[in-house]
Parts: C-alpha cells; sequence; structure tokens
C-alpha cells in the first residue's frame, strides 16, 4: 500500500508523536489535540480530493479507527482517548490503512502488555482478567459471576496512545519502503 498524498503523512507523524508524548507524561490525551486533528483532517482531505471524496474518506477513515477500538473500549480495556485518537489517525489516512495501524498497534500492544506482566510477575493475572474479560464479553451474565468467583484487578495500565503512535509511524514508514 502506497502512503497517502502530502501533507498527509507528516501531519499524522506529528499527531502520532504529540499525542504519545502527552499520553506518557499525564495519562491523557487532549480532546483538543483530537478536535484539532480531526477539523484539520477534514480540510486536507476535502482539499486534496474534493468535497465528496474527500469527506468520504475522512469519514470512513474515522468510524473505521473508532470501529476497531470501541469494543475495547466498552470491555474497559481500553481508556477512551486511545479511541478517540485511533479516530483521528483514520480520519487522516482512510479506512485501509487504518485498520493497518490498528493489526500493528495491537501486536505492539500486546507485546508490550506481556512484557510489562512478565516484568511485574502478574502475568496470572493478566490471563485472569482476559479470561473475564472475554467471557464477559460473549456473555454478559457471565460478567457478575466473574466478579464473584474471580479476583478481578488491574494489571497495570499502559500508555497506549504510545503503542498507537508506534503501529502509526511502523505502517507509516513501511508504506513508504
Amino acid at each position: 500500500m502506497l502512503l497517502p498524498p502530502q501533507p498527509i503523512p507528516a501531519c499524522v507523524i506529528a499527531l502520532a508523536i504529540v499525542t504519545a508524548s502527552t499520553d506518557i507524561t499525564s495519562r491523557r490525551i487532549p480532546n483538543r489535540i483530537i478536535a484539532l486533528g480531526l477539523a484539520a483532517a477534514l480540510v486536507v482531505q476535502v482539499w486534496l480530493q474534493g468535497p465528496l471524496a474527500g469527506g468520504a474518506d475522512w469519514l470512513m477513515g474515522a468510524l473505521t479507527g473508532f470501529a476497531v477500538l470501541l469494543p475495547f473500549y466498552l470491555l474497559r480495556g481500553m481508556a477512551a482517548g486511545d479511541v478517540k485518537l485511533l479516530l483521528t489517525i483514520g480520519a487522516w489516512v482512510g479506512p485501509a490503512l487504518t485498520v493497518r495501524i490498528a493489526l500493528a498497534t495491537f501486536v505492539i500492544g500486546g507485546i508490550w502488555s506481556l512484557w510489562v506482566a512478565l516484568r511485574q510477575g502478574r502475568m496470572r493475572q493478566l490471563l485472569v482478567n482476559l479470561w473475564c474479560m472475554t467471557t464477559s464479553a460473549w456473555r454478559p451474565a457471565q460478567r457478575a459471576r466473574n466478579r464473584e468467583h474471580l479476583q478481578v484487578e488491574s494489571v497495570g495500565s499502559l500508555p497506549y496512545g504510545v503503542a498507537i503512535a508506534a503501529g502509526t509511524l511502523g505502517v507509516l514508514f513501511a508504506s513508504a519502503a
């Protein structure tokens, strides 16, 4: 897959770096950065492709980013800022590249989570939490039983905006090669 036309890659790289740094320092991805990113993406998409095609690409990319991470947010495995960040990146790069970025992010975030759990000696708790999350996703009635019988507690949190930024940068640089 080819890179989108400039200035999209440069803007997405800047967005990824800014949001990753704020997520590391404050454990938040500010809504004003998301709003500015979405507005700028719409302007650039419309400028490059025209109102109809640019608006459609912007909307489909944003919806793709939202749809990919929303289930993890609903299962309390991810923060809302992370969902909004991938939504914004999707608005910039369109749906196809958003899916590739999400897959790269899952690999990076998964490896990072395993490393943290292993380093802290919390691997067993991580597996319990994953079991509870997946069973309650498919059977909501199971959620209450899981909470009664299994100790669901946080293994720790990651600034997942960093994983999203790393996945984004990796896919963009791989697409440029």
